[in-house]
């Protein structure tokens, strides 16, 4: 689930992938990008920007700034006046975690100032500035309401006249058993760690808590411009039982809208270690991130232990590259990482595997909300996607839903009781725990029905 766009961007969050449904316009295919399909009205610029293979590792890191976090005793005003004496600019320092984000001089590349502050014994850390990315894996789609990752009973899943695949009855997360226990409560916020929500939306409008907050622009108006996160965000927790669109996983559920990248789907970790820290210091008590970056990075794992010590449990897809497991979704004591199956509880072959995967949930042709803008006007505001993107926000509805039911459960305790209940539906291959799925995928009714947790 890497993607970058044809630009240097910083460490990138990875998109989930979605493709419309025109009303009146089932036959009608996309022009090149940049042109108008005027049956449907969609934008193909529009189209979500997916990592291809082959990029080199200058394009996984910002080349103008660092990351730098000083020793323990080490007072604010010591800290700056280091980067100020090394003519670092622009020093702005990352509330929760002491890490200051610096811009470096124009005439120096990231290796020399990383060198000579690793030398400086008051630094304990000095790293580059990596990218992030939306998970996605694209897709040509028509809409459709068949959920089938919350309820299969198998037959043909109706996407197009040329994609009609068959599924596997029961092959879901059993949403159904679970809603009979609880539908979640409001005062459990999902923050959508992501590229913004369309707060308009139908599916959305009474979801969301508050405007958020954008860090790509610096402002309280965590809007998508992109679409991605309003995918993310409906398939969490989209309004249910309102005679329209898609049920979400949390129905009663509130979501907290974070925007970490821009409308490419493109950021850095400092925008996502933000983000994660403000999302823990307001009022979340899941974090979505459906998106990552290929690199091992202490503030970012500092992030993700910042919001778990703050009795918030974080959830991140797994990746679609298909060879490991992204950041943060491998930082394993704090992060439950999530793969993808498919409709026939099979592994999806885009889904990245490691030993960090703790499950799994559907996320192939996964349908979630759109923004209107996005499918056009003459376009229902839902489309198809398939990623680990999908997959996550079904499992942070999930622990949000365990929340509800049980706000005194810890992240751990949670995290754990979405592992040990989950189906291992690859066990005749993979018997046990396994880098492809983990424990298993995901079963929402035995973590809310079979394991009756008292204090």
């Amino acid at each position: 689930m890497n993607f970058f766009g044809k630009k240097a961007f910083r460490p990138v969050l990875v998109l989930c992938v979605l493709l419309l449904l025109g009303l009146g316009s089932a036959n009608s295919s996309l022009q090149k990008a940049g042109k108008r399909n005027d049956r449907s009205g969609f934008r193909a610029d529009r189209v979500l920007r997916v990592e291809r293979p082959g990029r080199s590792a200058k394009s996984r890191l910002a080349t103008d700034r660092i990351l730098v976090k000083f020793r323990p005793g080490v007072s604010a005003g010591s800290a700056e006046g280091i980067l100020q004496y090394h003519a670092l600019g622009k020093i702005r320092r990352i509330a929760g975690t002491g890490v200051y984000r610096v811009q470096i001089p124009p005439n120096v590349t990231v290796r020399e100032m990383l060198t000579v502050l690793r030398q400086n014994p008051e630094v304990e850390y000095a790293g580059p500035d990596y990218r992030t990315r939306l998970f996605t894996v694209p897709n040509d789609t028509y809409f459709s309401a068949y959920q089938y990752n919350l309820s299969n009973r198998g037959g043909i899943l109706n996407i197009s006249p040329d994609t009609q695949p068959q599924m596997t009855a029961g092959a879901d997360i059993k949403a159904t058993p679970a809603w009979d226990v609880t539908k979640g409560d409001a005062g459990t916020i999902i923050a959508v760690v992501d590229t913004g929500v369309d707060m308009s939306h139908a599916e959305l409008k009474n979801k969301v808590v508050s405007t958020g907050y954008d860090f790509i622009n610096g402002d309280s108006d965590a809007t998508d411009d992109n679409s991605h996160g309003t995918w993310v965000a409906g398939i969490a927790a989209a309004e249910t039982n309102n005679n329209e669109g898609i049920a979400g996983v949390a129905w009663n559920c509130k979501i907290l809208p974070v925007k970490v990248m821009d409308a490419d789907g493109n950021g850095y970790y400092d925008q996502l270690i933000e983000g994660i820290i403000w999302a823990a210091d307001n009022g979340a008590k899941v974090i979505n991130i459906s998106a990552g970056g290929d690199a091992d990075d202490p503030a970012l794992k500092e992030a993700c232990k910042y919001a778990y010590d703050k009795n918030v449990v974080v959830v991140a897809a797994a990746g679609n590259d298909g060879t490991s497991v992204s950041y943060p979704a491998a930082y394993d004591d704090y992060v439950l990482a999530v793969a993808a199956t498919d409709y026939n509880d099979a592994w999806a072959s885009f889904s990245s595997p490691g030993s960090q995967v703790d499950v799994a949930a559907p996320g192939v042709w996964i349908l979630g909300p759109a923004p209107q803008w996005y499918v056009g006007p003459d376009n229902l505001p839902y489309v198809f996607g398939s990623g680990t993107s999908g997959s996550s926000p079904q499992v942070a509805g999930l622990a949000a839903l365990l929340i509800s039911h049980k706000p005194w459960l810890t992240p751990n305790q949670v995290m754990n009781i979405i592992r040990y209940t989950a189906d291992d539906v690859n066990k005749a291959q993979y018997p046990g725990k396994d880098d492809h799925l983990g424990y298993g995928r995901i079963n929402m009714g035995r973590a809310l029905v079979a394991y009756k947790l008292t204090r």
